[in-house]
C-alpha cells in the first residue's frame, strides 16, 4: 500500500473496513511506462460492505497507434479506440466516480501511476486518494503451496471469482474485487480489520509482535509519555510523542527496527499513558520518569547522578579537580556526561595554563621542600612545593584559571589554537585532530555551565509563547505558559483563544511546584531538563512575563566560541604563513596571557587539540562578533 499527495494518515481515518468505500480500478494501455505509454480503457468497480454500489467503464482514445501484441493480448484494436472520447473527457469523469474513496489496484504502482501521469499532463491535480495494493496483500496471506505466483488470474482462480479476468479493464477490476474480499477473509483472524490496518498488512512483522497492536487501543492522541511495562508491572521503556496513539501503534509496523525495542515489545504486557498539557511537559516528564526507573531499554538519561564537574580545589595552591556535585562560590564548568570528557577538558586547562597536576595537598609554605616534577622542567608548573615562600606565580596561575572557568575562556582558546595551527601547518592532522576534541569538551563545558548558572539561581521565571504557531500546541489566540523555578519546570498550561493570558499565567503561578534553591550552577533538576528549557525559552516568539531575580550571561562569554571560529581563523592564517615566518625548529613564539590580572610573567603552554577534519571548522566559519551583546527580552504578552 502507498500514499500520495496530501491526505489523512490511515490512523486518522481508523475506519473498519465494512464501512470503507473502495473503488476497485484497472487500466489497459498502449505500453508499460507512464511517462510513454496511453490508457486505452478505463474500468472500476465501486463497493462497499461487500455491496456493489456501481461501475465504471470507459474506452479512451490514447493519441497513438495501439502496438500489435498489445492488440492481441486485450482485443482492444485501433478501430476500436478510433472513435473513443478523448482521455480528458474521461479521466474527469474517473476522478468524480472515485472521489472520496480509497483506490484498490491489482499490482497498484502501474495502474496509478498511468493515472497521476495522465492527471499531470491535463493539469488537473491528483486528487491523493489512499492505494491498497492486492499483491503485498495476496503475498502475506497466500503461500507457494497453494498458488505457483500471486497474479491476478492465479488468485481468482484460486479464490473461485465470478468474473475471470481477460485483459479488459471491467472484467479485470470484477475479478479484483472478489480477489480483495477473500484477502480480507484471511487479514481478519490476523487482527487487521480497520483501514488503518492495511498499512502494515504486508509488513515482514513478526507474528508476535504483530499480536500486541491491542496494546495501543484507547490511547489518547494527545501529546503526553508513555511507558511500557512488563511482568510485575515493571518500567521496560519510556517514551514521548506529540500523539501518544499514533506513536505507540508504530512500534507494531516494521517501522520499528530498533532490536532491543523490538525485544522490549515482545515482554511488554501494557502501556500507561500520561496526558500532558503540552509538549514541553511531556518531555520533562520522560526525563524524569527515566531518571526515576531506568527502564532496562532506554540508553539516555538514566543516571543524572554520574554528571561531573570541573572546578579548582579549595586549597593554597588549586588544582583541577572532577567532582560529583558542586560548591557555593567556586567557579564550575560542566555538567559532563561522562568522566572521560571533564577530564578531557581539565586536559585543554592543562595545555593552555600551568596548573600543577599533582594530587598532594600542598602548604602554603611547606616544612620541607619537595622535588620538582617532570612538569617543572617543562616549564609547565611553577613548583609550589619547593617553595620556600609563597609563590606569587602560582597565585597568578590560579588567578587565571578562575577568570577561564568563571567566564571568559579566550586565554584557553587562544593557546590551543595557535597549538592547532602549528600542527596543521606541519600535517600532523591527527595530532592535530586529538587537540580539537579537547578545545571543544572545554568549550562545550564552559558554554553549558554559563547558560545553567543564571537559570539555576533565578527563583521564578515566567515566560509564554503563542499557542498553535509554529508547531507551538493549542488553537492559534492562546498563550503557552511556562513557570521555571531554579531550571527545575515548575507549571505549564495553554490558555484559550481569547482568553486573558495573564490570569493563567496567576494561576499557574499559584499552583505551580516549590522548589528548593540548589547550588549554582547546578540546576535544581536534570541537566537535560533545564537544557530542555533553556532551548524551549531561545525559540521564536517566547516573552519572559516575570523574572525574579537576574537572568544574564557573561558578555565575553563561552558562546563566541561555541563554533571555534577563532581556531579555524588561526589555522587558516598558519597554513597560508611563508615557512620562514616560522622559527628555525618549526615552533611559534608562546603568547602572553590574556585576561588573567597579574600574570604578566606568565606564559602559555600551546599545547591544542582541535579536529581540523570535522565540517565546518575550516572550511565553513561562521562569521560573528567577537564581542556579543546581551539581549533584552522582556516585555508584555
Amino acid at each position: 500500500m502507498s500514499t500520495t499527495g496530501y491526505q489523512a494518515t490511515f490512523d486518522e481515518l481508523g475506519t473498519p473496513l465494512r464501512d470503507v468505500t473502495f473503488v476497485v480500478v484497472d487500466l489497459e494501455t498502449t505500453g508499460t511506462r507512464a511517462a510513454e505509454g496511453g490508457i486505452t480503457e478505463i474500468g472500476a468497480v465501486k463497493v462497499r460492505g461487500g455491496e456493489r454500489l456501481g461501475e465504471f467503464q470507459s474506452l479512451v482514445n490514447p493519441g497513438r497507434p495501439v502496438p500489435a501484441f498489445v492488440a492481441r493480448l486485450t482485443g482492444i484494436t485501433n478501430a476500436m479506440v478510433a472513435t473513443a472520447p478523448d482521455l480528458e473527457k474521461v479521466l474527469p469523469s474517473f476522478l468524480e466516480f472515485a472521489h472520496g474513496s480509497v483506490l484498490v489496484a491489482h499490482n497498484a504502482p502501474f495502474d496509478v501511476g498511468f493515472l497521476k501521469a495522465a492527471c499531470e499532463r491535463l493539469d488537473y491535480p491528483w486528487p491523493g486518494f489512499p492505494v491498497v495494493d492486492t499483491v503485498p496483500l495476496a503475498r502475506k496471506v497466500v503461500t507457494r503451496d497453494e498458488a505457483p505466483n500471486h497474479k491476478l488470474a492465479t488468485l481468482a482462480r484460486l479464490f473461485r471469482a465470478e468474473v475471470a479476468p481477460d485483459h479488459r479493464a471491467l472484467s479485470d477490476a470484477r475479478a479484483t474485487v472478489d480477489v480483495l474480499h477473500a484477502l480480507f477473509d484471511r487479514l481478519g483472524p490476523m487482527g487487521i480489520t480497520h483501514l488503518e490496518d492495511l498499512r502494515t498488512a504486508a509488513d515482514p512483522v513478526p507474528p508476535e509482535v504483530r499480536a500486541k497492536r491491542h496494546l495501543a487501543d484507547g490511547l489518547p492522541q494527545e501529546p503526553g509519555v508513555y511507558l511500557f511495562k512488563g511482568p510485575d508491572d515493571e518500567v521496560l521503556y519510556v517514551g514521548t510523542s506529540t500523539n501518544i496513539h499514533k506513536r505507540v501503534r508504530s512500534y507494531f509496523t516494521a517501522a520499528e527496527k530498533r532490536r532491543r525495542v523490538t525485544e522490549m515489545v515482545r515482554i511488554a504486557e501494557r502501556v500507561t499513558p500520561v496526558v500532558c498539557a503540552t509538549p514541553l511537559e511531556a518531555q520533562v516528564r520522560e526525563l524524569r520518569l527515566i531518571a526515576e526507573h531506568e527502564p532496562r531499554y532506554n540508553r539516555r538519561s538514566k543516571h543524572p547522578e554520574r554528571a561531573v564537574w570541573v572546578r579548582l580545589t579549595d586549597e593554597p595552591y588549586p588544582r583541577l579537580s572532577v567532582v560529583r556535585d558542586t560548591a557555593s562560590g567556586i567557579a564550575h564548568i560542566g555538567p559532563f556526561g561522562a568522566s572521560r570528557a571533564a577530564k578531557e577538558a581539565v586536559a585543554a586547562l592543562h595545555d593552555a595554563l600551568p596548573l600543577r597536576q599533582c594530587t598532594a595537598r600542598i602548604a602554603r609554605v611547606p616544612r620541607q621542600p619537595g622535588s620538582p616534577c617532570a612538569l617543572a622542567g617543562m616549564g609547565r608548573c611553577s613548583a609550589p612545593c619547593v617553595a620556600t615562600e609563597p609563590d606569587q606565580a602560582y597565585d597568578d596561575v590560579s588567578a587565571a584559571a578562575r577568570a577561564v572557568l568563571a567566564g571568559d575562556p579566550s586565554p584557553v582558546v587562544t593557546a590551543l589554537s595557535a597549538r592547532i595551527a602549528r600542527l596543521a601547518a606541519q600535517e600532523r592532522f591527527e595530532e592535530a585532530g586529538e587537540v580539537t576534541r579537547r578545545l571543544r569538551t572545554f568549550v562545550h563545558g564552559a558554554q553549558r555551565a554559563q547558560r545553567l548558572e543564571p537559570l539555576a539561581r533565578c527563583p521564578e521565571l515566567v515566560a509564554a509563547r503563542p499557542a498553535g504557531l509554529a508547531g507551538a500546541p493549542g488553537m492559534p489566540g492562546g498563550w503557552e505558559v511556562v513557570v521555571v523555578r531554579h531550571g527545575r519546570l515548575a507549571g505549564t498550561a495553554v490558555s484559550a483563544p481569547g482568553q486573558d493570558p495573564l490570569e493563567l499565567v496567576a494561576a499557574v503561578r499559584a499552583t505551580a511546584e516549590a522548589v528548593a534553591p540548589p547550588v549554582a550552577p547546578a540546576p535544581a533538576s536534570h541537566p537535560e531538563e533545564a537544557d530542555l528549557l533553556l532551548g524551549w525559552l531561545d525559540q521564536p516568539g517566547v516573552r519572559l512575563v516575570v523574572v525574579d531575580g537576574e537572568l544574564t550571561c557573561p558578555v565575553r562569554g563561552a558562546a563566541a566560541h561555541a563554533d571555534l571560529a577563532w581556531a579555524a581563523d588561526r589555522v587558516r592564517e598558519q597554513v597560508a604563513m611563508p615557512d620562514h615566518a616560522n622559527r628555525a625548529d618549526g615552533s611559534v613564539p608562546h603568547q602572553p596571557l590574556e585576561g588573567g590580572g597579574g600574570t604578566d610573567g606568565v606564559e602559555l603552554v600551546e599545547r591544542v587539540e582541535v579536529r581540523l577534519r570535522e565540517p565546518g571548522l575550516v572550511d565553513e566559519v561562521t562569521e560573528q562578533a567577537r564581542v556579543p551583546q546581551e539581549r533584552e527580552r522582556v516585555g508584555p504578552l
